[in-house]
């Protein structure tokens, strides 16, 4: 069970003026955070902006070019963002698959408007080419290996907290192509995202979210859910919306021995549905979660 906190992460360095310099500052400083609650790879690789653009009215998608070869990240996992004179270092969940960093050595990120620094710097000063360092951190992932026993997922989301979820997501794609491709490799079991935001307009990478559905009927299912809809709700996406929040029936109704639970969004969203899985004899290894506020 995990409960990291990637939207939280604080660490106070001296601002630099060149992401070289922050680099090497970096470096120099590895191995001294506390691991128990905050686990790092040893790698602190430049990253690029190569492309920006709104998500949603108070989102932000990020994509960065990650040359650095030894940088690599588990579907789940949050990146320390180091920006070159903000001295506080910011803690975002990766959206993109590993897939895309091996072919391309891309990452995607999604950041929420906030008055935190690196979000504000995100928004109001980020543009293309600008470089930062990042270094990947988290114990909430989805890494199967080829020989593990085949697994469902239950990904249930809130708000921002699809970002990794999002990035399970694809990841189990990537690996279900792999296997209908090679006949080898891991087998995904069934998928179903539940995902709950104020409304359809918040409803991060529903695009993205539909076509993956739409590729794999028989493997993916999503429910999304709005609390404060005011608009009509689009054609397209009126079957898969549900006004009001994820019910626990709704989560209960999919519970098996060959389930894993991955919860990611508010603190009082985690904390509800991990403990109504737990309520329901769900064993503690089956239910991952990552709190962010």
């Amino acid at each position: 069970m995990s409960s990291c906190y990637p939207c939280h992460v604080q660490i106070f360095s001296p601002p630099y003026s060149d992401s070289k310099k922050l680099i090497y500052h970096l470096k120099g400083c590895q191995g001294l955070g506390n691991k128990g609650s905050s686990p790092f790879t040893s790698v602190v690789s430049a990253a690029k902006v190569c492309g920006a653009a709104a998500e949603s009215p108070s989102v932000k998608r990020l994509h960065l070019l990650v040359a650095d070869k030894d940088f690599s990240f588990k579907a789940g996992q949050w990146v320390d963002f180091f920006i070159p004179g903000v001295s506080v270092v910011g803690g975002f969940s990766i959206c993109s698959s590993p897939r895309l960093l091996k072919q391309e050595r891309m990452i995607e990120l999604a950041v929420k408007y906030a008055n935190h620094p690196p979000a504000l710097w995100i928004h109001n000063q980020c543009t293309l080419d600008s470089e930062v360092a990042v270094r990947v951190g988290g114990e909430f992932f989805f890494d199967p290996q080829p020989a593990d026993a085949s697994r469902n997922l239950v990904l249930i989301a809130g708000g921002v907290g699809i970002n990794p979820l999002l990035s399970i997501l694809r990841h189990a794609a990537d690996l279900h192509r792999d296997r209908a491709n090679k006949g080898s490799g891991y087998e995904v079991g069934t998928i179903k995202l539940f995902y709950s935001a104020k409304n359809t307009s918040e409803l991060l990478f529903k695009q993205n979210i539909l076509d993956l559905v739409n590729e794999f009927p028989e493997k993916i299912a999503c429910s999304l859910h709005v609390t404060k809809q005011t608009t009509q709700i689009s054609a397209e996406l009126q079957p898969y919306i549900t006004e009001g929040r994820i019910t626990e029936k709704e989560i209960r109704d999919h519970i098996s021995k060959e389930t894993l639970f991955y919860i990611c969004g508010p603190p009082p969203m985690t904390d509800f549905f991990s403990k109504q899985l737990e309520n329901s004899h769900v064993p503690k290894e089956h239910i991952c979660f990552e709190k962010w506020w």
